[in-house]
């Protein structure tokens, strides 16, 4: 029982090869084939909000941050993007919303 190569080394001589890469690669290193991938566990994430992606124009990005930037500046310290967003849904009025939105 020596690994090819590795001839006279007494702690070589103790391993067979293919088992020792079997144990290591099998359950040391990766989990096993017969083993299922862990599952996300749905329950323990947030139903409250969604992340999403938006995109705006440079310049309207930059004058929300200047807004936030601002509120900061105020002592508001958890101003942030997403919060001036939903201040502003909540106080948005729609009669007033230009038709070529």
């Amino acid at each position: 029982m020596t690994i090819e190569g590795e001839r006279g080394n007494e702690a070589c001589d103790l391993f067979d090869r293919d088992e020792v890469e079997g144990v290591l690669s099998g359950s040391f290193y990766k989990r096993a084939a017969s083993e299922p991938p862990p599952k996300a566990d749905k329950a323990k994430k947030p139903t409250h909000y969604k992340v999403i992606c938006i995109s705006m124009y440079t310049d309207a990005l930059a004058k929300l941050d200047g807004m936030v930037q601002e509120l900061k500046s105020r002592g508001y310290t958890k101003a942030n993007r997403s919060a001036l967003i939903r201040h502003a849904l909540e106080h948005v009025d729609l009669d007033a919303v230009p038709r070529g939105l």
